[in-house]
């Protein structure tokens, strides 16, 4: 008897830039549901809504809540606190990446990036929650 399929876990990609929004959405949709904002604070309104996604992505220099904002506001609220984000960024500077993980990202990866890593990167923390 086959086990019931579970659903593609939700990715909440909040990026700017339509380039790597296409790269990101063409990689990831083959194994998550993936959904895309242009604007950190439209992607913070989503999850105010009600809208809880098993991982986001975030791009740092974003309009609205810039990406360190979006960080700031996740990790500070108690209902999504606990949702994976990995920064993506241009930026390769050390201080940034460890101020963005010292703020709560659970990874960061910089621009350009191999979508396969950052497939693999994503699954490892999926499946350590048990949601991959």
């Amino acid at each position: 008897m086959s086990q019931p399929k579970l659903p593609l876990p939700n990715i909440l990609v909040v990026e700017d830039d339509a380039f790597i929004q296409a790269i990101l959405n063409q990689t990831l949709s083959e194994h998550f549901a993936v959904t895309l904002f242009t604007d950190g604070m439209d992607a913070f309104n989503y999850l105010q809504s009600g809208n809880v996604p098993d991982l986001i992505l975030s791009d740092l220099n974003i309009p609205g809540l810039s990406g360190m904002e979006l960080l700031t506001q996740v990790r500070n609220s108690g209902f999504f606190s606990s949702i994976p984000l990995i920064i993506l960024s241009g930026k390769e500077d050390t201080d940034t990446r460890i101020k963005c993980l010292e703020a709560g990202a659970d990874d960061y990866l910089i621009k350009p990036f191999n979508p396969r890593e950052l497939d693999a990167r994503i699954k490892n923390i999926l499946r350590r929650m048990g949601k991959y």
